[in-house]
């Protein structure tokens, strides 16, 4: 196969009712001609395959699972809505079966556990339990049916196998009683086993899926802040449009307290936004013409227009949900091992189920043959695979929907099973420690004039050093006026100089004065060792004959990063920072936040190099960035974790994104991927620990010792148990503290 032409797609899946199913799918796909590779998630009811479109398209595909049993939904426009419905749909047919065989149920069960003897009721029971089984519970068949046909089983095999034989063996024992009394054996009727498996298993399916609904919330309250409609303006006038209508270029206009539909560019009016949807910060962020905005935001008292430059699936909202999507689907590595248990558990059962049955005929004795029969049927019951299945899918759900909650962005289930198992942290400085906006930190004024701030205002607005940003900021809120310069010259390395009324006035560094002879005090020189000593950037200002002003500029450490740093190495994590900038700034804040472990003056690839020599030395490395600098490292790195206010390259090479620009929030990380797989641990635990039970006990093994023999109707109700008990344990996470 022309793997260069491969494309993977993914798409909802419809029919599935346990791991047996998905593993089912799985083979499926990846044995249609063309298809490279393909994997199905149980808990998200999805499925992707990498095929070559020239040899197979979405509808061979679809077509092929038809044929299985099952089906797909490939409408790329509204395949999210159609799985929406149609899990909606099932939900509601469960909750119907659910309702039905357990209104038939009881007066079946009533009769056969409290009036067995009563002769007329097994006449009531016959047509009461076939109702249920055939009716309420008739998907079972038919699924297991169709996976005859193809010679495979699942779980609707082993429901419909147990509650077949003990119907059709009751039905028996109904009309020809004489067969067994002649032998001087009892015709018993197993009437109420067979119905209340049925309702028994209905239920465990209508708990399963309605806690597998919760396990998406966070995904629902992302998928939420996208506003339904908006306001665009054509040809000069208001016209409320649907959000799917809206194209790139389209101008719109958003309104006070209303959600930006889209992301773009304002062009006229301004106002202050709430972003911390994407920050994480409530502080508004004001909003004029030029600046970007993004869907989802929420727009607070004035009104703008703006021009859409990403809409529909390209918005940074719509990628966000894709990821938290993608990483809900995908499979922690543990998860593959019990996909392969899943896939040959059916058969081996089956195996398991026809032993005992001729083991009970054997060694049974007296009522051999019932009670083989009943032994079988019980162990068929008891060893459905759906707590296994469930075990992985329903922790990593609930896992990346609360680390969704809190901002902690992950893209793939393995790096949630790996991060807790990172024994070293690499931090860039510049925009992970510290907030990547130098601002300035001290100055000192040898003229008090603010026409020579407004000279200096003026000049630090015309220039492009990244430095220039933060004077400027700094000296805004001091109402300067800006002030016509002549002769603007930038000199590259060293600052710029222009005139204002015949007078010179240079700004920049160093060498820049040295160069126009000014002169420094031993006062000054003094203030400025002490300055560099802390790791600030000075900006001189002076005119031609002497020094005006001395700005000292440095890049603020962010609230938080001393306590989460600590927190990563109580976590006993070695916490490592590398960094472009100088040794004495990476010192100064080191020294600040605690860390012991510095490189400085790094080019991207010595920053990827480094996680390669950790990596030499056994350690499991995660690496922390937000640049352009810090995607090779990302990269290399075991567990990769973008700051979310950083690039674009960075947050896509990245496994985990860190929304905004908290690093309070990657402590709750490594955290969240500890409970996660602690949770994964305790689900595979009892989900194994309950075969290795139930499986021995349902096929008799108590009986030579004490006489126990377990009836399929308990079976049946631990069988439903153990799923179910696997959801809710996963759903616990939802409520610890990160």
């Amino acid at each position: 196969m022309n793997s260069s032409n491969t494309i993977k797609k993914s798409f909802p899946v419809t029919g599935m009712s346990c791991a047996g199913c998905a593993a089912s799918v799985g083979s499926t796909l990846k044995s249609t001609k063309g298809v490279e590779d393909a994997d199905v998630n149980f808990a998200t009811h999805t499925a992707w395959a990498s095929f070559n479109p020239d040899e197979v398209s979405l509808e061979d595909l679809k077509s092929a699972l038809q044929g299985v049993g099952y089906d797909a939904i490939i409408e790329e426009d509204n395949a999210a809505e159609k799985q929406e419905e149609a899990q909606l749909k099932a939900f509601n047919e469960i909750k119907r079966s659910l309702i039905g065989s357990a209104i038939l149920t009881i007066p079946v069960f009533i009769i056969g556990m409290f009036f067995m003897d009563w002769e007329i009721g097994k006449y009531i029971s016959l047509p009461l339990s076939a109702i249920v089984l055939f009716y309420f519970g008739g998907h079972f068949f038919k699924g297991a049916w169709k996976q005859a046909k193809h010679g495979m089983a699942n779980m609707d095999t082993l429901v419909a196998l147990s509650t077949g034989i003990a119907f059709s063996l009751s039905v028996f024992n109904t009309f020809f009683a004489e067969f067994w009394t002649s032998r001087g054996l009892e015709a018993h009727v197993y009437y109420e086993a067979a119905v209340v498996i049925i309702t028994f298993i209905s239920l465990g399916k209508y708990l399963e899926e309605k806690a597998k609904t919760n396990t998406s919330s966070a995904l629902k309250k992302l998928v939420g802040l996208q506003p339904n409609s908006t306001t665009v303006i054509v040809e000069g006038k208001e016209e409320v449009i649907p959000i799917t209508a809206v194209k790139k270029a389209f101008q719109i206009l958003v309104k006070p307290g209303e959600k930006i539909p889209v992301d773009g560019i304002v062009i006229s009016g301004n106002s202050f936004v709430n972003e911390s949807m994407i920050t994480g910060e409530a502080i508004s962020v004001e909003k004029v013409k030029g600046q970007k905005v993004f869907a989802g935001t929420i727009n607070q008292k004035g009104s703008f227009i703006f021009t859409a430059d990403k809409v529909g699936g390209d918005t940074l909202l719509a990628s966000i949900i894709a990821r938290v999507k993608e990483a809900q689907g995908s499979k922690a590595p543990v998860q593959k091992l019990v996909d392969k248990i899943a896939g040959i558990f059916v058969p081996t059962v089956m195996a398991i189920a026809v032993i005992t049955f001729i083991a009970w005929l054997i060694l049974g004795g007296e009522n051999a043959l019932t009670q083989g029969i009943l032994s079988a049927v019980t162990v068929l019951v008891i060893a459905c695979p759906c707590a296994l299945g469930l075990a992985t899918p329903t922790a990593i759900m609930v896992g990346v929907g609360k680390g969704a909650e809190n901002n902690i962005l992950i893209r793939d289930a393995e790096s949630l099973e790996k991060a807790h198992q990172v024994n070293a942290v690499i931090l860039d400085k510049t925009g992970t420690i510290t907030e990547g906006k130098p601002s300035v930190k001290n100055e000192k004024w040898y003229k008090d004039d603010n026409r020579l701030k407004s000279i200096l205002y003026s000049i630090e607005n015309k220039s492009e050093h990244p430095l220039a940003e933060a004077v400027i900021q700094h000296l805004k809120g001091e109402g300067l006026d800006k002030i016509e310069l002549e002769d603007f010259q930038s000199i590259t390395a060293k600052g710029v100089k222009a005139k204002f009324e015949n007078q010179t006035y240079l700004v920049g560094n160093r060498v820049l004065l040295t160069e126009h002879a000014v002169s420094f005090s031993a006062e000054q020189n003094k203030l400025v060792k002490e300055l560099e000593q802390e790791g600030q950037s000075i900006i001189y200002f002076s005119n031609e004959h002497q020094l005006l002003a001395i700005l000292a500029v440095s890049d603020q450490i962010k609230e938080n990063a001393k306590l989460s740093i600590a927190n990563l190495q109580q976590q006993g994590k070695e916490v490592y920072m590398l960094t472009g900038d100088t040794e004495a700034i990476a010192k100064n804040v080191a020294d600040q936040v605690g860390i012991k472990h510095v490189k400085s003056q790094l080019l991207p690839s010595d920053k990827s190099n480094f996680v390669k020599e950790l990596q030499a030395q056994g350690k499991i490395v995660a690496m922390v960035g937000d640049g352009i600098n810090d995607s090779e490292a990302l990269a290399q790195s075991d567990v990769s974790i973008a700051m979310g206010k950083g690039s674009d390259i960075a947050i896509d090479v990245a496994k985990m994104t860190l929304i905004g620009s908290d690093i309070q929030n990657l402590p709750k990380a490594f955290h969240l991927s500890a409970i996660t797989i602690r949770g994964i641990k305790q689900n595979l635990f009892w989900a194994f620990i309950y075969n290795v039970i139930g499986i021995p006990i349902a096929a008799g093994l108590l009986y030579p010792i004490n006489g126990f023999v377990l009836n399929p109707m308990i079976a049946g109700a631990a069988m439903a148990f153990s799923s179910v008990s696997v959801v809710l344990n996963s759903l616990r996470l939802k409520g610890m503290k990160l």
